[in-house]
């Protein structure tokens, strides 16, 4: 089967999902699932192993613990000891690196990855199950439950991999050794890493157990420290947030910070539009990158061609590019939504996968509910 083009994706109206995009989401969850790595990952070294190195013994470190006290009002007798358990992690160093130089951007390639049949399948499974839930969102929120599931596909596969790093560790090496060779970010993990130690006091968490991703990110959303503290939600009215197990605090805690980041209820994430052929006119639409500063008639007094929803929109747009490794590249036409999820992880490559999958399971959801004795 072709690789789908993009413009099934680029309806405005939801409501309604097309039969084309109904017809490719069937399709794609029809395929096999492609071979998984079932490999599980190297066991990190026991803290007395004889090569592990912890932080207890550096005195910028023990520093730090207090200062991270004074300011949060934490014991710091509690931060001493916890911060001297913590683990220099060279697989975190290695992690944060970015990708080789020369590799092109390719945004076919990148799909692939995630708009693909056992996420779609998984996707639809955490849709059915969590249908009240994800209603309930987009009811307080604005945010619709396509959005969201998107955005936990893409994640974590809904829980599936939500990383085996210990979080205190990924921070703190980030923290205190961050790699050189490119920009330094340890002003970043630092505040990261306090703001773990307050997230584990006030919901009474060992420091040791949290479990992420290399970067410190947790759950099924792979919230960083800071954004648990600041957007996850008790959905479920339990009494304590929990974005491990609890579908209902995900989606909520998603629904939230993209509401929090500017998310427009009723309105559409992206246009169809031919970027313009004069590359000077393309390069003015282009250099804000993907911040909406043009409205409809600038867009067309530059020579970008949007679709009749797209010239009848009021808000401001941004001229996206996705490039295609040596083939032409794909455009789109940003909304203050599309650059809400770019909020959440700052790609508009990414951005266009969370949408994409999301309108699949959407689409497959659909198609369900019509057929049920679809296999």
């Amino acid at each position: 089967m072709p690789e789908p083009t993009l413009l099934p994706f680029l309806r405005r109206a939801r409501p309604g999902l097309p039969a084309a995009l109904l017809a490719t989401a069937l399709a794609l969850a029809a395929r096999p699932a492609p071979a998984q790595n079932t490999t599980p990952p190297p066991a990190p070294a026991a803290a007395e192993a004889p090569d592990v190195v912890t932080y207890g013994g550096r005195a910028d470190v023990m520093t730090l613990a207090d200062e991270m006290a004074q300011r949060r009002g934490l014991d710091a007798g509690w931060v001493r000891d916890t911060l001297s358990r913590s683990r220099y992690i060279p697989a975190v160093a290695r992690f944060i690196m970015p990708s080789a130089a020369g590799s092109a951007k390719n945004w076919t390639a990148y799909r692939s990855r995630f708009v693909e049949p056992r996420r779609i399948r998984a996707g639809l499974a955490f849709w059915q199950a969590n249908e009240r839930w994800l209603r309930q969102a987009e009811e307080m929120y604005g945010v619709p439950a396509d959005v969201v599931v998107g955005i936990v596909g893409v994640e974590t596969i809904y829980g599936q991999h939500m990383g085996n790093f210990r979080v205190l560790d990924a921070l703190a090496t980030l923290s205190f050794d961050f790699p050189a060779g490119r920009r330094d970010r340890s002003a970043f993990f630092r505040e990261e890493l306090e703001q773990f130690l307050v997230l584990c006091r006030s919901e009474g968490l060992d420091p040791v157990a949290p479990r992420g991703s290399y970067a410190g990110a947790m759950g099924m959303p792979q919230f960083m420290p800071s954004s648990w503290n600041r957007y996850a939600v008790d959905f479920d009215g339990d009494g304590r947030i929990d974005l491990h197990a609890s579908a209902p605090d995900v989606i909520g805690s998603v629904a939230h910070y993209l509401s929090e980041f500017g998310w427009q209820r009723g309105q559409p994430t992206h246009f169809e539009v031919a970027a313009p052929v004069d590359l000077r006119d393309r390069a003015v639409l282009l250099a804000p990158d993907i911040l909406p500063s043009f409205t409809a008639e600038q867009f067309a007094a530059q020579g970008a061609g949007l679709s009749p929803e797209g010239r009848a929109y009021t808000g401001k747009l941004a001229l996206v590019e996705l490039q295609n490794g040596e083939a032409a590249p794909s455009f789109v036409a940003g909304t203050a939504n599309f650059y809400a999820i770019t909020r959440y992880n700052w790609s508009s490559y990414y951005a266009m996968a969370v949408i994409e999958l999301g309108r699949s399971v959407a689409a497959l959801q659909q198609a369900r509910s019509l057929a049920p004795a679809l296999p």
